[in-house]
């Protein structure tokens, strides 16, 4: 079906497995959905507003901020369009144009456009490289007193990726920022594909800031909407308000994600909670599905190992040589997976890929693991 105003109807979560790692955690339920088209309209959110969004009671965001905050660990938390904007209101609240902090050398690139804007240089680590690209604490040791011999002054912040978009290996973050605290450094925690989906405490880990991206690993779709939870610490660093107008925080401009993805959040906040108690299953069907590519060979898995994560990234040299001779080139791949019922793979990629087995049941899990096994035989030509 095509609109009126020429955009086609979406099917893509009703039709297929959809395994692209920006969306399988974000990915609403049916409560979710009731809730986003009640709160669609306008600032519909702002109905009750007595002009501070964070201390609402209808829709409950006072009660919601909370109790995420006890999630995760933390003494409070503020609602952000995102996990980078997160970044952005720490690094905009710790540090002065010229400063420079650190970051880890599989950083997303959200996390250097907020230094950048803030006019703070950003120092990254090193990788162990192909093919694990793991960062170790001894990385984070290395870069913090390098450069700061080099530069003559401490950094202001090190902000490490729990989770990395590119491998999905998962870091040891206790150990890397007991490594910054020893050198007094606060740690900002980036949680994109952590939080939501897997159990994650910031009082265990021993940081000082936690930046959830909603979208990605908070079942809420695609609106913008995150989450900033801090040490009561920096609370009133970061959690500061405008001296012309006091009831508003100032680093999210007043009021931050105050459409129905808000509403989105909270609404997927109990599904969240309990679906992160299962975390062991999805890592599970996450070192299955690595096994039964690697034992039919072709199949080279990036990344740490054992697999803890459901990203999963592979170096696929098989599906290129096919590539090669095939009359769709590099395209057959995203079409024969899409003819099994299988999306979410980048068109045109046969080289190397990622995915994410999120969500998937266990025969779902083994399915997709043994598709991409067919499509590799299904040419073999030896």
């Amino acid at each position: 079906m095509t609109f009126s105003c020429g955009v086609s109807e979406r099917m893509v979560e009703e039709l297929y497995l959809n395994i692209n790692p920006l969306q399988t955690a974000g990915k609403t339920h049916a409560e979710t959905r009731k809730a986003i088209f009640s709160w669609i309209d306008g600032y519909a959110v702002c109905d009750a507003c007595k002009g501070s969004l964070r201390t609402m009671d209808k829709p409950p965001i006072r009660a919601f901020l909370a109790d995420v905050s006890a999630f995760l660990g933390m003494e409070d938390a503020m609602l952000t369009n995102g996990a980078r904007e997160a970044k952005f209101a720490v690094i905009h609240s710790l540090t002065e144009p010229g400063d420079w902090i650190v970051a880890d050398g599989n950083a997303h690139y959200s996390t250097l456009v907020a230094a950048e804007r803030n006019r703070v240089d950003v120092v990254r680590t090193a990788t162990a490289g192909a093919p694990t690209y793991e960062v170790t604490p001894e990385h984070f040791a290395e870069a913090l007193d390098t450069a700061e011999d080099a530069r003559g002054t401490p950094p202001a912040l090190a902000i490490v990726t729990h989770v990395d978009g590119s491998y999905g290996n998962v870091v040891d973050a206790a150990g890397i920022a007991k490594v910054c605290h020893d050198r007094g450094v606060p740690v900002l925690l980036n949680t994109a594909y952590s939080t939501g989906r897997m159990p994650v405490s910031g009082k265990e880990l021993g940081v000082d800031f936690i930046a959830c991206s909603a979208h990605k690993s908070w079942a809420t779709g695609g609106g913008n909407a995150g989450i900033l939870a801090l040490s009561g610490a920096y609370r009133d660093r970061v959690l500061r308000y405008s001296v012309d107008n006091p009831v508003k925080p100032l680093e999210t401009l007043g009021c931050s994600t105050r459409g129905s993805a808000v509403v989105a959040l909270i609404a997927a906040f109990p599904y969240v909670r309990e679906r992160v108690s299962h975390w062991d299953r999805e890592v599970a069907h996450a070192q299955m599905i690595v096994k039964m590519l690697e034992d039919a060979g072709g199949f080279f898995i990036l990344g740490t190992r054992p697999k803890r994560h459901d990203l999963i990234a592979m170096e696929t040299p098989a599906y290129d040589e096919i590539a090669k001779t095939h009359k769709k080139r590099g395209y057959f791949l995203a079409k024969d997976l899409k003819a099994c019922g299988i999306v979410g793979i980048k068109p045109g990629r046969t080289k190397q890929f990622k995915f994410s087995s999120f969500g998937l049941t266990d025969d779902q899990a083994r399915y997709l693991a043994e598709t991409f096994i067919d499509i590799k035989d299904r040419y073999d030509t030896r």
